[in-house]
């Protein structure tokens, strides 16, 4: 499993906005705490019980590392509000209009606390693309750089992890579906694929085309903003 996955289908517990478009964005891949992470943070700061959402890794020319966040950095609040792990992060963030200038609270390794202001820039078409499909529950497959187009486009394609109890489950769809075709629009290429992705909307249905094991097969996943009986 890629890192970034991990993150990314931490949001499906959360409340979800209804649209992608001008969701807000630092450029970070964070992670939570494991328990034993939790317990050095309380012995080292004094905080009665460990949280925050820990940042990997800081992507470059984005506004975190203009802001000069580090890999490393424990973000425990945002905006003066308590930050507990990496859903409540990047609800935070995505709710966060482009081009507010918001401030965080980090513990940074022996120099303790560091309070940062960060400009939020506008989340990638790519990012929002898997954004959009983890909050559906499910994720796609990265193309090899090694392989042709035709390649490329299959492995991007391809789904590779369905979250157990997500809309896309309850939908039928499967790991190993190859995605042909999204909400009406063709997926030729994988730029295409992440347009797609990008201008499909959380309040709506989401219609897939797929083959699985060669057999074309017509899926509507539910959208996650609908409450399940």
């Amino acid at each position: 499993m890629r890192r970034g996955w991990l993150l990314l289908l931490a949001v499906l517990a959360l409340p979800v906005a209804v649209h992608a478009a001008g969701w807000g964005w630092m450029g970070v891949r964070i992670r939570d705490l494991s328990e034993q992470e939790m317990e050095e943070i309380s012995l080292r700061h004094g905080i009665r019980e460990g949280y925050g959402a820990l940042i990997v890794e800081v992507l470059r020319d984005t506004p975190a590392a203009q802001s000069g966040l580090r890999s490393g950095d424990l973000v425990v609040a945002f905006k003066d509000g308590p930050v507990v792990d990496t859903r409540s992060l990047q609800r935070l963030v995505a709710g966060t209009p482009v081009g507010e200038e918001v401030s965080l609270t980090v513990l940074r390794g022996n120099e303790g606390r560091q309070r940062l202001r960060v400009q939020l820039g506008s989340m990638p078409p790519e990012v929002v693309a898997e954004r959009i499909a983890a909050e559906f529950g499910f994720l796609l497959q990265e193309s090899s750089s090694d392989a042709d187009g035709g390649a490329r486009l299959a492995a991007a394609s391809t789904v590779a992890m369905v979250l157990k109890g997500s809309r896309a489950e309850q939908g039928g769809l499967k790991i190993g579906d190859l995605i042909v075709e999204i909400n009406g629009r063709p997926v030729l290429s994988r730029e295409a694929l992440k347009e797609a992705l990008a201008a499909a909307t959380l309040d709506q249905p989401l219609r897939l085309a797929v083959k699985r094991e060669g057999e074309p097969l017509a899926l509507t996943v539910s959208p996650p903003s609908q409450r399940i009986p």
